[in-house]
């Protein structure tokens, strides 16, 4: 996979070179090219913004550096990339999407500064590729380099032969089809003593079954506490018995349509 990230402040994405990304690059899973925005300016300033038409606070990212940038960076290579526009106005990023992402060849990312990139922009290259304009949270950064780190993390460790264990991401929280898309539960490992605090009987049973459903209901647990939407609007046909039951228990109740919905106990909890 080819990756080409366009900014104003390429240092940003020094971490790009560090951990599995980094090692995914130098392995050649990888082709990451960030490049500096300004090269594409013609003045002595290198000015990439201006005042915003029709007034108002802040500045907008001019549209010729762009222009160029993205020209110049599209025409290095045959194919058609998808654009990637970290924006807080976007289409949440997450792991479906991540999964999307990791099966295109080409990824163009355009983290903007300020208020953002003239629309034209968007508007031109939406009209010959794929434009995904997207945003990791319903937050507002300084710019969009951490999102681009974020995006392409996540992008990253899906590629085939970037993690040591290709079945690594199966489990995930939010991996498609992993544990109803439930939250993963919590992990351990040695010591079997730590500070006088030991680690839960079953996972020293060597019983599978009992491990796996001791992990699923504390994927239960911990999703019902943290992201009970992630409950209401799971497939009923991805729910057995010992999960209804659970359910019951944390105070939900089986709706029509077989599936869950807090009761007014279960919110108070």
């Amino acid at each position: 996979m080819r990756l080409d990230v366009v900014t104003i402040f390429p240092e940003y994405l020094e971490p790009l070179n560090v951990s599995l990304v980094g090692k995914a690059r130098a392995r050649g899973l990888l082709d990451v090219r960030v490049h500096d925005l300004r090269q594409w300016t013609h003045d002595r300033h290198n000015t990439v913004d201006d005042t915003p038409y029709g007034g108002g606070p802040g500045m907008v990212m001019k549209p010729e550096p762009w222009g160029e940038a993205l020209d110049t960076i599209i025409a290095s290579q045959e194919g058609d990339p998808v654009v990637v526009v970290p924006t807080p106005s976007g289409r949440p990023f997450d792991q479906a999407t991540a999964v999307e992402l990791a099966e295109k060849p080409w990824l163009i990312f355009t983290p903007a500064r300020y208020e953002g990139i003239d629309r034209r922009v968007v508007d031109e290259y939406g009209e010959r590729f794929e434009v995904r304009e997207l945003s990791i949270g319903d937050y507002v950064l300084a710019g969009g380099e951490a999102p681009v780190l974020v995006m392409v993390e996540a992008v990253a460790r899906l590629l085939p032969g970037v993690l040591g264990n290709a079945e690594s991401h199966r489990d995930d929280s939010f991996a498609p089809g992993a544990m109803a898309d439930l939250l993963e539960g919590p992990v351990y490992t040695k010591p079997p003593l730590w500070r006088g605090r030991g680690i839960p009987e079953v996972l020293l049973s060597g019983h599978h079954g009992r491990i796996a459903r001791w992990r699923r209901d504390q994927a239960f647990l911990r999703t019902a506490r943290y992201r009970p939407d992630l409950i209401e609007r799971c497939d009923p046909a991805a729910l057995d018995a010992d999960d209804r039951k659970l359910l019951t228990e944390l105070g939900w109740a089986e709706r029509p349509d077989g599936r869950f919905g807090r009761t007014a106990e279960g919110m108070e909890e």
